[in-house]
C-alpha cells in the first residue's frame, strides 16, 4: 500500500500552506492520538473556490469539488500538526456543512466530494464516520465547510 504522501503524488494534490484562521482558534490540535480540525474552507490559492447557496447559487457539482478542496486543506491542517501527512493514520470522523437552498436535500452527495478523496489518499484507513448537514449560510458565503477528525501513530 502506498503512503498518503504517494498517494496524494500520484493524484497530482500538492498539500496548500495551512490557511490562517479568520478567529479566535488554531486549525488543527492534537490530543492524545487524534488530530482535530477546524472547520476548513473550500480555499485554492488564497480565494475561495465558491460562494453562494447550494441548489440556487451553487450546482451540486460544484459544491462537490468545494467539500474535495476543504478535505485537502483539512489534511493540510492535520499534517501541520502530526508531522507530516503520512504520520495520520487514519480518518475516524468527517462532518461536512452545506449552505443549503431550502429543500435541497443532496448535502451527503456534496460532502461525498470530501469522502471519496480521504478513500483516494488514504486506501481503507480513510474509511469514516461522518455527518452532512443542511445549513442557511456559511463563513465567507462559501456553500460548504468540513471539519475532520483523524488518527496519528503511535
Amino acid at each position: 500500500m502506498s503512503t498518503p504522501s504517494q498517494q496524494l503524488a500520484e493524484l497530482g494534490i500538492a498539500l496548500p500552506e495551512v490557511v490562517k484562521p479568520l478567529a479566535a482558534y488554531v486549525p488543527a490540535t492534537v490530543s492524545g492520538r487524534y488530530v482535530y480540525t477546524s472547520g476548513q474552507l473550500p480555499m485554492r490559492d488564497g480565494e475561495n473556490i465558491a460562494v453562494g447557496v447550494v441548489g440556487s447559487q451553487v450546482d451540486p457539482d460544484t459544491a462537490y469539488q468545494c467539500a474535495r478542496q476543504c478535505a485537502i486543506n483539512a489534511i493540510a491542517a492535520a499534517a501541520s500538526v502530526a508531522g507530516g501527512v503520512d504520520a495520520l493514520t487514519g480518518v475516524v470522523k468527517v462532518v461536512g456543512f452545506v449552505a443549503s437552498e431550502p429543500g435541497f436535500t443532496g448535502q451527503p452527495a456534496v460532502v461525498n466530494g470530501a469522502s471519496e478523496l480521504l478513500l483516494e489518499v488514504f486506501g481503507d484507513a480513510g474509511r469514516h464516520a461522518r455527518s452532512a448537514v443542511g445549513v442557511a449560510a456559511l463563513p465567507m458565503g462559501v456553500p460548504v465547510e468540513v471539519e475532520m477528525i483523524f488518527e496519528v501513530g503511535d
